[in-house]
């Protein structure tokens, strides 16, 4: 009978995600994940073979929790859609942490992860289609909100605008549906 691993694979990523909101995405190595966790190199290196696999195990995670809170999103109307994800985005605060924008610039160097992503919003574009004017006005108000998170993790909304700015393209959003 072997031994019961001590740590798994997602208490490993619950430490990964500590590590990052605390010393930021530099501070995030096999070797500190290994400390923090009272493993050695090789315990993590069993679950994560490399740090772009343990990246991109962090990425798949927060993308899997954000889509979770968005629900089910198949036959919603655009403009339901759009209210949502504005919601979703107001309360997402692990996957909006502006620490984690290291990871992410490191997820996007690997290009079979630049095609998932690619895929992840061509879906999301594919269930705003159309060419009502509420369609049009849900792509946009996506488009917004995926710069306002990009500005968020990229640390440039040290002063926490962001929240208002959300509520600007929330309020422009709804103008435009009462059009």
């Amino acid at each position: 009978m072997g031994r019961k691993p001590t740590i798994t694979r997602d208490g490993l990523l619950e430490i990964a995600e500590r590590i990052v909101r605390s010393e930021g995405a530099a501070g995030l190595t096999i070797d500190a994940l290994a400390k923090a966790a009272g493993i050695s190199k090789g315990g993590v290196q069993y679950s994560f073979s490399s740090k772009d696999d343990l990246v991109r195990a962090l990425v798949e995670r927060w993308t899997r929790q954000f889509d979770e809170l968005l629900g089910e999103i198949d036959d919603v109307p655009p403009a339901d859609l759009i209210r949502n994800y504005i919601k979703v985005m107001r309360s997402s605060h692990a996957a909006m942490n502006a620490k984690m924008a290291g990871l992410m610039i490191a997820y996007i160097q690997n290009r079979q992860n630049v095609i998932e992503t690619r895929e992840w919003y061509r879906s999301m574009f594919e269930r705003l289609g159309g060419g009502t004017s509420d369609a049009q006005a849900a792509r946009v108000a996506l488009l917004a909100i995926e710069g306002l998170f990009l500005l968020r993790i990229t640390g440039i909304d040290e002063d926490g605008e962001w929240s208002a700015f959300l509520g600007d393209v929330e309020s422009v959003f709804e103008r435009l549906l009462e059009k």
